[in-house]
């Protein structure tokens, strides 16, 4: 009998873990598999750990890993990754917003040969105009930069076999954006589309800062594009004042005064602010090889009930 292995990274979801539980136990017993239920405790500061230590008390398929602090969504799926045993895992949010309804599909097109099973989010009509609009462009911009194509509403909601898990295991990034990696390592794949669920407890923890951070990391994590687009942009600057000469000395050869120091003003502001966006982009990309030469841990465990 194959067994699966589930994943859930929480952070402060005190109201969710119970019941996320519930519906996967509900799901599952209908199937012919064993399974687990790996919760990822990502340093929540509520009663979330201590609910799930009391699933795991009553119940041996409850295992949990406890971070010493915030480490991150996508470093909480990487400690999963790297724990989880079984013929293949399933990766779902704790906050009940991932359908679980889906997992007998998934689990039936991961045994017709499929290695990956990954999950595309249906647009929500209930969210604000800006948010639906800024996400459209992320993925439009993405695509457009990256090397590696991610389709619109992708999710961390996924199924992986166990060939996938043990190439995912040995990458060493340290800053991860699995729903890139997953599209970059290739094998077998097939998407659902899904109807997100309600959130009923608790409160997102995707802030527009979490949430510009994960986008500039889908950028910067698949693509140098943005270095050749400082680079065009500074060539035809440089092209341009070029253009620019014949007028000046026009105007020098008939004693054309040269005035307004307006537009000069403006345009050392202009080539200015410029120049600083291009460093800046460099800089992106010098940062990411700072922090990856350290070779720090993605996360640190705490304490865990797994043998």
């Amino acid at each position: 009998m194959k067994q699966i292995c589930f994943i859930v990274p929480v952070f402060n979801e005190q109201e969710n873990v119970e019941l996320l539980t519930a519906a996967i136990k509900n799901i599952m017993l209908p199937l012919s598999y064993t399974y687990l239920i790996l919760f990822i405790d990502d340093g929540s500061t509520d009663l979330t750990l201590e609910k799930i230590k009391h699933l795991a008390a009553s119940s041996p398929c409850i295992k949990y890993i406890s971070f010493t602090r915030n480490f991150g969504h996508q470093n909480a799926i990487k400690a999963g990754l790297d724990a989880a045993e079984g013929d293949c895992i399933i990766s779902i949010d704790g906050d009940m917003q991932h359908p679980v309804n889906f997992i007998p599909v998934m689990l039936e097109k991961f045994e017709t040969g499929y290695d990956i099973v990954y999950t595309l989010r249906k647009e929500d009509k209930n969210l604000p105009f800006i948010k639906r609009k800024s996400s459209n462009l992320f993925y439009f911009l993405l695509n457009k930069l990256s090397d590696v194509k991610i389709e619109k509403g992708s999710a961390d909601f996924r199924l992986l076999s166990r060939r996938v898990v043990n190439v995912m295991r040995k990458l060493n990034e340290y800053d991860l954006f699995f729903r890139g990696l997953v599209k970059w390592v290739g094998f077998r794949q097939l998407a659902i589309e899904y109807n997100p669920v309600q959130r009923t407890h608790g409160k997102t923890k995707y802030t527009f800062k979490k949430m510009t951070r994960l986008g500039l990391l889908g950028f910067l994590s698949f693509s140098i594009k943005p270095l050749y687009i400082a680079i065009f942009l500074g060539f035809i600057f440089s092209l341009a004042s070029i253009f620019y000469l014949p007028y000046v000395l026009y105007s020098y050869y008939y004693g054309y005064i040269i005035s307004g120091w307006a537009s000069v003003i403006v345009t050392i502001a202009f080539f200015g602010g410029l120049q600083l966006m291009i460093l800046g982009i460099i800089g992106l990309y010098i940062g990411r090889i700072f922090m990856q030469v350290k070779n720090r841990p993605a996360y640190i465990i705490n304490e865990s009930n797994l043998s």
